[in-house]
């Protein structure tokens, strides 16, 4: 009789170990691709940064990281799909000024950023720089804000989509100087540079990655950054805020996942890119694209992105502009 209770307790525990849904102790995470999502087209500066970083976290974790471009809704379309994905690590979100900006400025999101994802990691700051086409008269934000009170409703400028730092950049700076422009929106500012290069939309406050490599390239000029003093790697440009005094949108990229995401998952992600911000060769690619590294903990990245998404909530508000 003894023997047969301890058969049947075996054989308990063998169907229970072949039934349970705990993963075994020894699974490491990453064992599978990485899926990143980023809201805009290729070859724009959030894809160049991403594209860069994902080659160093592939080789640093031992599995790929995917970079996938969703774009569309101002990266909403992207942050949708991360919120939805399973929170199991291998769905991230690449973060951006326009997740804080579009818990405002979209009234009908289906989702709650804040709510709905758990901060990752912190990559980098960065400025954004007003670059207008070599055709368009003005040399100086000056000699531009005077050409626009004599031209109201003539200038039209690009941005990455409704909700970005582009975007918001332009209304901050219409809302400051007064300027009435036209806005344009693209699925990403690499789209539209052929526009402004021909002078069909006359400027845009793109992100400096992109925005310098237009400039390098003689294709667009630049008149000035976004950010309160001059930018380390363009001394050269002036701050807007010399001639408009309080003027600034600097803004910082990151990652995010879906809301449940494990926190051992979460923390190896965050040392992953703290020792990628380290490395001199991954360091000397983002100063390229203008960038300044800004590594924190999650804790540190989320209270960012909760004070980036309170700031521009006033700027929307006061801006009176909203997307449906």
């Amino acid at each position: 009789m003894v023997r047969i209770l301890r058969r049947g307790l075996f054989g308990l525990a063998v169907l229970f170990g072949l039934f349970s849904t705990t993963p075994p102790a020894s699974a490491a995470y990453p064992d599978r691709p990485i899926h990143w999502l980023i809201g805009f087209s290729a070859g724009g500066p959030v894809d160049i940064v991403a594209r860069i970083m994902a080659q160093w976290l592939s080789e640093r974790l031992g599995q790929q990281v995917i970079v996938e471009n969703r774009t569309g809704s101002g990266g909403n379309i992207a942050a949708a799909a991360a919120v939805n994905a399973p929170p199991d690590g291998y769905t991230l979100l690449f973060v951006a000024p326009n997740n804080a900006i579009s818990t405002s400025l979209y009234k009908k999101l289906p989702f709650d950023f804040l709510r709905d994802t758990v901060p990752v990691a912190s990559i980098m700051q960065l400025t954004n720089m007003l670059v207008v086409s070599n055709a368009f008269p003005p040399k100086s934000v000056k000699e531009f804000i005077d050409y626009c009170s004599a031209n109201p409703g003539k200038i039209s400028y690009a941005s990455s989509g409704n909700g970005t730092s582009v975007h918001m950049s332009a209304e901050l700076f219409k809302v400051m100087t007064k300027c009435d422009m036209v806005h344009v929106p693209y699925r990403g500012s690499a789209i539209a540079f052929p526009d402004i290069i021909s002078n069909k939309v006359q400027l845009i406050f793109d992100n400096l990655p992109s925005a310098m490599e237009q400039v390098k390239g003689g294709n667009v000029r630049a008149l000035g950054v976004t950010s309160p003093q001059r930018w380390p790697s363009v001394p050269d440009v002036p701050a807007i805020a010399e001639t408009v005094p309080g003027f600034e949108s600097v803004g910082f990229y990151g990652i995010s996942a879906p809301k449940g995401t494990p926190p051992e998952v979460i923390e190896t992600l965050n040392k992953a890119v703290g020792e990628a911000l380290k490395d001199p060769k991954l360091v000397a690619k983002l100063a390229e694209t203008g960038g300044i590294p800004k590594p924190m903990t999650s804790a540190e990245f989320g209270k960012l992105v909760a004070d980036e998404t309170a700031k521009w909530r006033k700027v929307v508000e006061f801006a009176g502009v909203s997307v449906d």
